[in-house]
């Protein structure tokens, strides 16, 4: 097993929520970076590979949509596993996330963060 840190990053506009998952991910040791709008996001994968991207659909700016749709044709992180974490759920938005190559489709609330933290290790082989 890799002891080596993996490194999660939140893609969250909502203050408080971006905060609770930093400090529950890294309870379990991940280190975190974090990206407060799809812009933000885009920039800070330019300089980094992290080993997961947990990402809001619903941000200001360039929406998770478009973030995913860049990540997926970016080469350097396109094989990143990215896990949606948000409010929207209609079938139409997991449907487009899916085709959008997205890992995993989390409805903020159907999950706690135990939940997400379980989904996150199993995606990166923790």
């Amino acid at each position: 097993m890799d002891n080596a840190k993996k490194t999660v990053l939140i893609v969250e506009d909502d203050e408080f929520l971006r905060s609770l998952t930093a400090k529950r991910l890294e309870k379990e040791n991940y280190v975190i970076e974090v990206a407060v709008d799809g812009e933000n996001a885009i920039s800070v994968l330019d300089t980094m590979k992290p080993d997961i991207i947990l990402l809001d659909l619903l941000l200001p700016g360039k929406d998770g949509f478009e973030v995913l749709k860049k990540i997926r044709s970016t080469e350097s992180v396109k094989t990143v596993p990215v896990v949606i974490f948000s409010n929207l759920g209609q079938k139409e938005d997991i449907e487009k996330a899916k085709a959008l190559g997205v890992d995993d489709f989390l409805i903020k609330a159907n999950f706690t963060l135990d939940d997400v933290v379980a989904k996150i290790n199993k995606l990166v082989g923790k």
